[in-house]
């Protein structure tokens, strides 16, 4: 667990905006609570992998409301690449290839 005792993800560690989402929120906090270290992960790593301030504001919100929501992953997600004990799927490695040449 982190601060305030808000658990984080495997790889990623709590940033500071979500973990402020996540404590004025109660219930995403249960939901984020609920969920594996690896899916927290997968959140966090959806969150911080933006480039735009903007969006990621709209990312740290959506991940309170979608928990709510009772989604537990990001959806349309290709997932933590940042994961030193999985290499990437074949499937990951071509969609990260198309956007390099973007």
């Amino acid at each position: 667990m982190t601060q305030k005792g808000i658990s984080a993800g495997t790889v990623h560690k709590l940033p500071s905006d979500l973990r402020k989402a996540l404590i004025s929120d109660s219930a995403a906090r249960v939901k984020w609570e609920d969920i594996t270290p690896l899916a927290r992960n997968e959140w966090i790593c959806w969150t911080i992998s933006v480039k735009q301030a903007e969006t990621r504001r709209q990312h740290v919100k959506r991940v309170c409301s979608e928990l709510k929501e009772g989604m537990r992953r990001p959806c349309c997600w290709i997932g933590c690449i940042h994961r030193a004990d999985k290499s990437i799927s074949p499937s990951v490695k071509g969609i990260l290839a198309g956007r390099s040449k973007k």
